[in-house]
């Protein structure tokens, strides 16, 4: 691979490094304390989780869904609400995430097969399902205290007699397991795809890949084993985020995603039902609004009416950010992640710093317009044709 190739599809990589070694330089080292280090990805749980549905509804061709964070919150408050009389933890998550699916298939309906503008119908959604999560909670402010429900998604992996804070050798076991699985997943998968005739990557570069996946793991592992150990939420990120890696790249139904956003008259030519892959994009999405739902919830410890507000453009950015083209057809979930990874360095970063939120904005939203500039150019595209 030329370098000028290697920059291109790896551009957002090299940024989240560049911008992760500049906060740590201008924090002072702050930010790779474990405990932040820790906490990067458990305050940033529900845009790696929502990212992964948000790309769906991107790959149909720029489609986006603006009514997740208010999803979040009625999923939040219907949980806070039936905990709060006295309902089991089961029950409340149970039922949470039966209702976002709901939404879901609600809002699937009328973008797929009804024809509704997705802009237009999540946009309504985002007002609907506002109002009704502060109904529920009847504008207060519920306060979550059911230890099996917080336990589920905020406790912490550790062995008794041998994990204890600031000492979690477990956390280390852990990442390198992971990191042995990743090398052998992707060694077998360059070769069954070479098998197959398809072009890959030379073995030096695949080993390359390999090699700094395992660094970082092992890092990430190392800072978790100085802090608290391996949280339960970070299953939970690792779970979807497979999950739904495994869809877009591994089966023909999410190559149907990519067919859409392409070009969506050839894909119904083809044989393939258009409005069948809208309708799983926003189910899939809602459902996964819903349990981001619960993961915030049970992170903060309470809920109110204002919880998810701007979350969508959180997670719409960090697809954008991390490749997804704004004209669908292109992206894909590793890449969602640097970009969910790389807002959340630069949060944390200027939190440490204690800089004012308006920077935030401001930093956030440079990036996300240099990203789609970035898109656009490289790929010479002047439109959707």
């Amino acid at each position: 691979m030329k370098g000028k190739d290697f920059v291109k599809k790896y551009t957002m990589v090299l940024a989240l490094i560049l911008v992760f070694i500049l906060f740590t330089i201008l924090t002072g080292g702050r930010l790779i304390m474990a405990q932040n280090i820790s906490n990067l990805l458990l305050q940033n749980a529900y845009v790696l989780v929502m990212a992964s549905g948000m790309l769906l509804c991107i790959l149909t061709g720029g489609n986006v869904d603006l009514s997740v964070g208010s999803t979040l919150c009625l999923s939040a408050a219907i949980a806070a609400k039936l905990m709060q009389t006295n309902h089991s933890s089961a029950t409340a998550v149970i039922v949470a995430l039966l209702i976002s699916a709901v939404i879901g298939l609600w809002q699937g309906w009328l973008v797929g097969y009804v024809h509704i503008p997705p802009f237009i119908c999540t946009l309504a959604g985002m007002f609907l399902f506002r109002g009704i999560a502060r109904t529920i909670l009847d504008s207060k402010t519920i306060s979550i205290s059911k230890e099996g429900f917080l336990n589920l998604f905020t406790s912490y992996i550790q062995i008794k007699g041998v994990d204890h804070l600031g000492n979690c050798p477990s956390a280390m076991v852990i990442g390198i397991i992971i990191a042995i699985f990743i090398s052998i997943f992707m060694i077998a998968d360059r070769g069954k795809k070479a098998k197959q005739g398809y072009q890959v990557a030379s073995m030096g570069s695949t080993i390359a890949k390999v090699i700094i996946f395992d660094i970082l793991i092992i890092a990430y592992s190392y800072e978790l084993m100085g802090y608290k150990g391996v949280p339960v939420m970070v299953i939970w990120i690792l779970v979807v985020v497979l999950i739904f890696g495994f869809i877009t790249e591994k089966t023909v139904f999410g190559r149907y995603f990519y067919a859409v956003g392409g070009n969506e008259k050839a894909t119904k030519l083809s044989g393939i039902d258009p409005r069948m892959v809208y309708f799983w994009a926003y189910f899939l999405m809602s459902v996964l609004a819903g349990l981001s739902g619960l993961l915030v919830g049970a992170r903060i410890g309470s809920v109110d009416g204002n919880m998810g507000n701007s979350y969508e453009m959180d997670a719409i950015a960090s697809c954008f950010i991390g490749g997804a083209s704004a004209y669908g057809g292109s992206g894909k979930i590793p890449g969602v992640m640097v970009g969910a990874i790389l807002l959340g360095v630069i949060n944390m970063g200027m939190s440490i710093l204690g800089l004012p939120d308006q920077y935030q904005y401001i930093v956030k939203g440079a990036v996300l317009l240099a990203a789609v500039i970035f898109d656009v150019v490289t790929n010479h595209k002047t439109g959707k044709s």
